[in-house]
């Protein structure tokens, strides 16, 4: 029989820590080893009981989720699964190569599925996990995607795929390579400050582009212009951008 993957939970939250221990208890596939009702007891605990994996809240008093995971040294890292209500953590998360990020409220099918994607992860990393994760992560090149919420998943756009971002009220649209389009919740701002200085550029206050998709520029009497991108798209570009754009370009 397989050993049952050792487990703790952490959730400030009554109601859903009492979910979360639900979930682990009725699968005879999961051992429950600790439930915390904050960030530092999760820390101590994980650090005393080495747990296969960590279900999280994100914020919590005392530390949050991201804060625990981050104290942990790389070699020595549990799986780890955010659950939260909020998704403005997603990048971060990720960015501790956690396994899965769930958003409140989430159904047992959900949950099922970020188990069987951890299920994955430990097979995938061996029988030296704490080793496989932390060459894994010394190869990452760090912040080079986007993560989206859409139909209660995270979403993760690489930088790479990006042709340009245009605005949409309160939202972005992603223009990518294959064609398709993606909504996300954020300012052109943050955008602005995600992307790459190096590789993307910010033409209007309505569009940001990636370099490596600009075909041609041309300008007009009335000191505007228009960029045009591999794909065939016309793209503004603004008076006030304009000099900078053709500077950038060359």
């Amino acid at each position: 029989m397989t050993t049952p993957l050792r487990v703790l939970c952490a959730d400030d939250e009554p109601q859903a820590r009492q979910i979360l221990e639900r979930l682990v208890t009725s699968d005879p596939t999961l051992e429950l080893v600790a439930s915390c009702t904050n960030g530092t007891d999760a820390l101590a605990r994980t650090i005393e009981l080495r747990p296969d994996l960590l279900l999280l809240d994100v914020r919590m008093p005392g530390a949050t989720g991201l804060d625990v995971v981050a104290a942990i040294p790389a070699e020595e890292r549990p799986l780890v699964v955010f659950a939260t209500a909020f998704d403005d953590h997603a990048v971060e998360a990720f960015d501790l190569h956690a396994v899965d990020y769930l958003l409140k409220p989430f159904d047992d099918a959900r949950f099922d599925k970020a188990l069987e994607r951890a299920r994955e992860r430990l097979k995938a990393e061996g029988p030296e996990p704490g080793r496989a994760r932390l060459e894994g992560m010394l190869e990452e090149r760090g912040e080079d995607r986007l993560a989206i919420h859409r139909e209660g998943e995270l979403v993760l756009v690489p930088f790479d795929s990006i042709v340009w971002v245009e605005a949409a009220d309160q939202y972005v649209r992603l223009h990518l390579k294959n064609g398709n389009e993606e909504l996300m919740r954020a300012s052109m701002g943050h955008l602005e400050k995600r992307l790459p200085e190096a590789d993307f550029l910010r033409v209007h206050r309505s569009a940001i582009v990636a370099r490596r998709s600009v075909r041609g520029l041309n300008s007009s009497t009335s000191g505007t212009g228009q960029m045009q991108l591999v794909d065939g798209t016309s793209v503004p570009v603004s008076r006030t951008r304009l000099a900078l754009v053709r500077r950038v370009l060359g």
